[in-house]
């Protein structure tokens, strides 16, 4: 799929539920005009297992080394696919979750005192392919995502965000992870202490159990978005760290 020609390591950047890989848009014209390989894979959302093993393919197919960034939902897959790739070489969450063995994502981000993403969720329907059958996706409601997703964004912005969101099968919320790659691989964390959808305080308490290396910045859930510089340069860290 990919060839780090450069001799770089690839970054593979991993979007997060309610979102695209247009959200690293920013993120991703800082790395390549630095001349770093990146690739930014649509992720299904259709349930925890499936979209980690859908990423675990993703890096088999890039040849070198690899930094795996994830964003908040993307935390969780990419720690759960690279326990499994011996080319990702170190782990970068961003406003990521990066749950234990069997710790659900739902079960965690219900502890949050600072998320007020649960009551702006809407649940639609969505057809499985299995006959009639049907599961559940949610979104998040669009006249409250600029506040929950995206506060530090304007306004405008944040709606085109609202209305472009991809939804997120309800079923993955409740999956337990089964392997924590952070235990493993040298992790670096950027947690926005405006987060109101992963919640700061979650993640915060995650990356500090990791033991990852934290970058705190003033800003909402789509930090790389508001602040794509220091993102960008956390990334480029965890690049340089890379043994080639």
């Amino acid at each position: 799929m990919t060839d780090s020609s450069s001799g770089s390591p690839t970054v593979v950047l991993v979007h997060g539920a309610f979102a695209d890989a247009s959200s690293w848009a920013a993120v991703t014209d800082i790395l390549l005009k630095a001349g770093v390989p990146v690739l930014g894979p649509a992720v299904p959302l259709r349930g925890l297992a499936s979209d980690a093993a859908y990423i675990a393919s993703v890096f088999a197919q890039i040849d070198g080394p690899i930094v795996a960034v994830g964003h908040s939902y993307g935390g969780a897959l990419i720690s759960i696919a690279a326990a499994d790739a011996p080319n990702v070489k170190s782990l970068v969450f961003v406003s990521g979750f990066l749950p234990e063995v069997g710790e659900a994502l739902g079960e965690v981000e219900g502890t949050s005192r600072d998320s007020a993403l649960a009551p702006a969720l809407v649940q639609r329907t969505y057809p499985t392919g299995a006959g009639d059958a049907t599961a559940v996706e949610l979104y998040v409601d669009t006249e409250q995502f600029p506040r929950v997703f995206a506060g530090d964004l304007p306004e405008d912005q944040a709606q085109v965000f609202a209305a472009t969101q991809r939804p997120v099968a309800a079923a993955a919320f409740d999956e337990k992870p089964g392997a924590a790659a952070w235990k493993s691989l040298p992790s670096w964390a950027v947690v926005a202490r405006g987060d109101k959808a992963a919640g700061s305080d979650v993640l915060l308490s995650m990356a500090q159990r990791a033991g990852a290396k934290i970058l705190e910045l003033e800003g909402s859930h789509l930090i790389m978005v508001s602040q794509p510089q220091p993102v960008a340069e956390v990334i480029m860290t965890a690049l340089k760290a890379v043994d080639r």
